[in-house]
């Protein structure tokens, strides 16, 4: 977790547990700033690839009005983004509470992966963030990115 421009940005991955009841432990590295920036607040919901979006409420709210204003032609985006958003708080024990919905509907049981991805987090089954992590290297870069340095 870094500062950039006076915003909290979310990086790297850890491996994580759900226990019996669907909780996750909010890592240490990111539960102080999500505390400080979100109050504990957050919101989590599908994404179009089999895994989650985690959300400080805040950037999630003003992801929400983005998603309100799109065409009908996007209506299943709506659907499935706002369709399936949980609020949720972090507890006093760091956890989150995943939805048995959402939980269901991304074939989460117990072993997961939390990804950050800048302003928000992905979260994923452990098994299926192993397999896509394969299939993105076998990818490689696309062409849009030749230019691409690192």
């Amino acid at each position: 977790m870094e500062k950039s421009g006076g915003k909290v940005v979310f990086q790297g991955n850890s491996a994580l547990t759900l226990d019996a009841k669907g909780r996750m432990t909010i890592p240490a590295r990111y539960r102080d700033a999500l505390m400080e920036s979100a109050h504990g607040a957050l919101t989590i919901t599908r994404n179009f690839d089999g895994g989650l979006l985690i959300y400080p409420r805040s950037v999630w709210e003003e992801k929400r009005e983005t998603i309100m204003q799109l065409p009908m032609s996007a209506r299943h985006v709506q659907r499935m983004l706002l369709g399936n958003a949980q609020d949720v708080d972090i507890d006093g024990s760091g956890r989150v509470l995943i939805a048995p919905e959402l939980r269901t509907a991304t074939a989460m049981i117990k072993d997961v992966v939390l990804v950050g991805m800048g302003r928000h987090f992905d979260l994923w089954d452990a098994q299926m963030f192993a397999q896509m992590q394969a299939a993105d290297m076998a990818k490689g870069l696309p062409e849009s990115l030749d230019d691409f340095s690192l």
